[in-house]
């Protein structure tokens, strides 16, 4: 390709391709921008060799572990010697400022990008917040624009250095707080149970802390070592929130008023001035839509439904044929399954009649309309 002129239907070279977000970007760049894909595993000798990827890719895109890629790009640069100027380079690591700065050593073009959530199971990122770091960015950029228009996420641009430092507190912090409820839980359950034995006395709060937990020790654990050990600026906000921790305990030690009125006024009076008015309604609204939520989930009077025809209409067909059979909804919520398909969790209230139900779930198997996966 020529250095003036970026291919309009690039090559793609995915090198780490085998995680989870490599997979997830191969699908994507082969199935929704219908672009060539090329990757390399370092840990697949079948996989594409890296000079392939260097000849014939025009936009190279890094997804390997965050510890291993500063070298990685090094490497690269290294065996690119220079070919890679007029090319696009891409990493989508969790931290920006040393894999942006590795890739800077090279002649081409350089954007660090970070999607803030896992691989998902739909097709793009929509609803989903991408950090954006354009450090030389020129005759790419319209295509880049095409790449994050396709992908339809909530996109934030910053600096690599502002990056790391917002994800000391958006990552470290939180998994880290996350972290230490898990160890202590477990201090905790041979005494009063696990996880399964505390749900049943659950507040809206420790199911969502409970959820997340489970969550981050369902994924790759090198992803969680490495936002916390990797982030040079993790020890300092690690040292704050123990303070703060720390600063609790003495309190509640205590136990007097002067204590209880110092809590008041640093832990709540102080944290709600601080964060504003406007921040702690809509914190507190988001934390009410969750709380129906999950209290939708609890419904015993369920369907489960998956629709195989992704049309416009085929969601009104389905609730009509509830209206047909008398039956009114309670909830109604869509999500997907780890194949990618689109589940709609129906629900009804408690008295509603069985046979009913069983009818109207027949009649969707029946019709085609739909594919019934849970009864009540």
């Amino acid at each position: 390709m020529h250095a003036s002129a970026p291919a309009a239907w690039p090559a793609i070279g995915l090198v780490g391709s085998a995680g989870a977000y490599g997979v997830w970007l191969r699908r994507f760049f082969e199935q929704r921008m219908g672009l060539r894909v090329l990757g390399h595993d370092p840990a697949d000798a079948a996989s594409d060799p890296p000079e392939q990827l260097l000849e014939d890719a025009d936009v190279l895109v890094f997804a390997a572990p965050i510890r291993q890629t500063p070298a990685l790009i090094a490497q690269y640069v290294a065996q690119s010697a220079g070919r890679e100027r007029g090319r696009l380079w891409l990493d989508i690591t969790s931290l920006k400022q040393a894999p942006v700065a590795a890739m800077l050593a090279s002649q081409a073009e350089v954007v660090g990008l970070h999607p803030m959530t896992a691989p998902l199971k739909t097709p793009t990122l929509k609803g989903r917040v991408v950090v954006v770091c354009e450090e030389r960015l020129d005759a790419w950029r319209p295509w880049l624009q095409q790449l994050l228009d396709a992908l339809q996420g909530e996109y934030v641009r910053t600096t690599p250095a502002h990056h790391d430092r917002v994800m000391a507190l958006v990552q470290a912090m939180v998994h880290a707080s996350h972290l230490g409820q898990a160890g202590v839980l477990r201090s905790f359950a041979g005494e009063l149970g696990g996880p399964a034995a505390l749900m049943p006395y659950r507040s809206i709060a420790f199911e969502m802390d409970a959820a997340v937990i489970a969550r981050i020790l369902s994924l790759n654990p090198e992803i969680y070592e490495d936002i916390q050990f990797g982030n040079p600026h993790a020890a300092e906000v690690l040292d704050r929130l123990a303070g703060e921790i720390a600063r609790l305990r003495a309190l509640v030690g205590r136990g007097d008023d002067a204590a209880r009125a110092e809590f008041r006024e640093h832990f709540l009076h102080g944290n709600r001035e601080a964060w504003g008015g406007a921040a702690v309604a809509d914190g507190s609204y988001t934390f009410e839509r969750v709380g129906y939520l999950l209290a939708d989930l609890t419904e015993t009077r369920r369907l489960s439904v998956h629709l195989p025809e992704d049309r416009a209409g085929s969601l009104r067909a389905l609730l009509h044929v509830f209206e047909r059979h008398g039956i009114s909804l309670s909830s109604i919520h869509s999500s997907r399954t780890p194949a990618g398909e689109v589940h709609f969790r129906i629900g009804f209230d408690s008295g509603a009649d069985v046979d009913a139900l069983r009818a109207a779930a027949g009649e969707i198997d029946r019709s085609g309309l739909g594919r019934v996966i849970e009864l009540p």
